[in-house]
């Protein structure tokens, strides 16, 4: 497309020359020992001497540039390292804007290889649009080390016919005002939003942006939640609306954990998964690498469909809904009238309505909360109609529980999302949210196949006060719900596409994907060989991290379905005739075919494993093994 455009421009007898114009940049000058002044060192970029140097006193967002007069279409950018420093200005960003301020800024280029000393490297530029002010922007604490900066074009209006993205993603530009970062949860700083896709603006508009999250704040990568002046569908996302989180992902080196959960919670029927798209991010000219476009978790029809409750709306008819709220952790954190602590003492954040809404509208959220464990601890707790099964939608917990459990999120009842409907008793569970310690990625399960049965029981996982005897009230203690389990199992592992094979082929599209930006991103933030937030091993590659999401997703499949009781439909696979029941004993172990899932009881009728793999060394006895889609059984006496 470069080659393409230099050739059309000289075609039109247009010549791209060296530009020149006033030097501007980061006001405070640094120079490092033995190399003189730090005043008006912004024309040591252009003064032709590659021994002087550019530098600023702030280690980051430092910039140094031209002002050209007049907008020019750029088309060629030159620059050179300070001698001996030749990473210095790996990642920085080539920007162009009609505006001093920068708000209307666009990357031209990134540079993305080592310097020379004494000579010039060039990025050539393939942005249609024409701009008055140029400059380069250094990536991390490097001090914005220019010795040389030339930028090469010609004057004209230009259009946004063509503008530039870092790769195949789209790219999300944030200018914000006095180029001030987002520094802490509650303060919105003013910006000016740009996304660009396929090479067009796809949405501009204000809004303002702060930081997001808890533990993830915590990494240099930060997080941000974006809140528009009006209602957006950027990237043509499903909702319209004016908060978006952009997710770091830093812990998590494929990048895609949160994505590949949504898509598992679709799979297995969820009423509503986030959107999330993967897209490059740069904040005030400083590339900031691969986030997570992504719903924030709030009322919306195209989010959580629930009606949203006013202050004033109180009445009998009214007051029952809508509710979103958080099962959290983190509770206490938040302001008083906005959560609460159950009768069992869970923690409750209430996130709609606002504030924590009325007084009655907070009393009411809590008494049915209560309500439901009150049913859930009473004698005749599994009754459909008397019991917890009245107030709790059942099919929304176990796929949220599913999901979990695939997924092997440590935090799945560390923070759990739950819902309800006006003129509807039940609460309903979800959506999903935060898969960054999932698919293997937490040394704390680690490795999660080798428990025996489901994670969120193994005593390894992050629950919040009271949810460890709630949860395991409903799914180990309700006779009903094991047979609901492999029901849900069943109906997404039959229909609904949930297959070792399709989740790879789904893994392996994302990861093709997002390829050109992974580069970026670990050539921002060199974090393969290090052990971030709770990794348990260093794979040492994009491609190693990837695969073992893969495997682990294959052999988590095929293990859940043992655990699960998954039934294959009628005409999946073959029926086995009864003279061809393959079961064989091997000294105490029971094994089956390899393919299908089988049962194991004792004489006493109580199932003693399920699953595809041989069983365990079993007890002396007599056992019955049968497949689960077939009524035909094999006995064994084990000595």
């Amino acid at each position: 497309a470069t080659i393409l455009s230099l050739a059309l421009l000289a075609a039109s007898g247009v010549e791209s020359t060296k530009l020149t114009g006033t030097p501007i940049g980061t006001s405070k000058g640094h120079q490092d020992s033995g190399f003189g002044n730090t005043e008006n060192i912004q024309g040591y970029a252009f003064d032709g001497d590659p021994y002087t140097y550019f530098a600023t006193d702030q280690k980051s967002y430092g910039w140094v540039g031209l002002d050209l007069g007049t907008p020019h279409i750029i088309t060629r950018v030159g620059w050179m390292t300070r001698a001996s420093m030749p990473e210095s200005l790996k990642t920085a960003v080539i920007q162009g804007s009609n505006s001093l301020d920068f708000l209307d800024a666009l990357p031209l280029a990134i540079i993305t290889q080592n310097g020379k000393d004494a000579e010039f490297t060039y990025n050539e530029i393939n942005c249609s649009r024409a701009f008055r002010y140029v400059r380069l922007v250094s990536t991390g604490e490097g001090r914005c080390r220019v010795a040389e900066l030339e930028f090469y074009g010609h004057e004209g209006e230009g259009d946004d016919s063509n503008l530039f993205q870092f790769t195949n993603l789209p790219t999300v530009v944030i200018n914000t005002v006095n180029a001030q970062e987002p520094f802490d949860k509650e303060t919105n700083i003013v910006s000016n939003v740009i996304i660009i896709n396929d090479g067009k603006i796809d949405l501009e508009a204000s809004a303002g942006v702060r930081e997001r999250g808890n533990n993830s704040r915590t990494y240099p990568k930060k997080p941000w939640r974006v809140k528009f002046d009006k209602k957006q569908s950027p990237l043509d996302a499903p909702a319209k609306a004016k908060k978006w989180t952009l997710i770091n992902n830093y812990g998590d080196k494929t990048l895609m954990r949160n994505v590949i959960a949504f898509e598992t919670a679709r799979r297995v029927g969820m009423a509503y998964a986030p959107y999330a798209t993967l897209v490059d991010v740069v904040l005030n000219g400083e590339f900031k690498g691969c986030y997570q476009l992504c719903d924030q978790v709030e009322v919306n029809k195209n989010r959580v469909n629930v009606d949203e409750l006013e202050p004033e709306e109180n009445s009998d008819d009214l007051i029952s809904g809508g509710y979103l709220f958080e099962i959290d952790a983190y509770a206490y954190q938040e302001p008083e009238g906005e959560w609460f602590t159950s009768s069992k003492g869970i923690p409750i954040t209430i996130k709609s309505p606002d504030d924590g809404g009325s007084e009655a509208q907070y009393n009411y959220l809590r008494n049915h909360f209560n309500k439901l464990e009150s049913l859930l601890w009473s004698s005749n707790f599994a009754d459909a109609e008397k019991g917890y099964r009245s107030i709790l939608d059942i099919e929304s917990f176990i796929q949220h529980f599913i999901v979990g459990e695939l997924s092997g999120n440590t935090d799945t009842y560390w923070s759990t999302y739950m819902y309800k409907k006006r003129g509807d008793d039940k609460f309903y569970t979800g959506p999903v949210w935060d898969f960054d310690n999932g698919f293997e990625n937490d040394r704390r399960t680690y490795p999660i196949n080798d428990n025996k049965g489901y994670l969120c029981f193994s005593g390894k996982t992050s629950l919040a006060s009271g949810m460890k005897e709630f949860v395991n009230r409903i799914i180990n203690e309700d006779p009903q719900t094991s047979k609901d389990i492999s029901r849900i199992w069943s109906d997404a592992r039959n229909n609904r596409n949930l297959t070792p094979n399709s989740m790879v082929d789904f893994i392996n599209g994302v990861a093709d994907k997002i390829y050109k930006s992974q580069k970026l991103e670990f050539m921002r933030w060199p974090i393969m060989m290090d052990f971030v937030h709770e990794n348990p091993v260093i794979h040492g590659s994009f491609d190693k991290e990837v695969e073992n999401v893969r495997n682990y997703v294959t052999e988590r499949i095929k293990k859940l379905d043992g655990i699960m009781g998954f039934v294959e439909e009628a005409g999946v696979d073959e029926v086995l005739a009864e003279e061809n029941i393959s079961f064989t004993l091997d000294g105490r172990s029971i094994k089956g075919d390899g393919r299908h899932v089988f049962s194991v009881f004792n004489m006493a009728g109580i199932l003693v494993y399920s699953g595809v793999e041989p069983t365990a060394s079993l007890a002396p006895g007599m056992y019955v093994a049968s497949y689960q889609n077939q009524p035909q059984v094999k006995k064994f006496i084990v000595k």
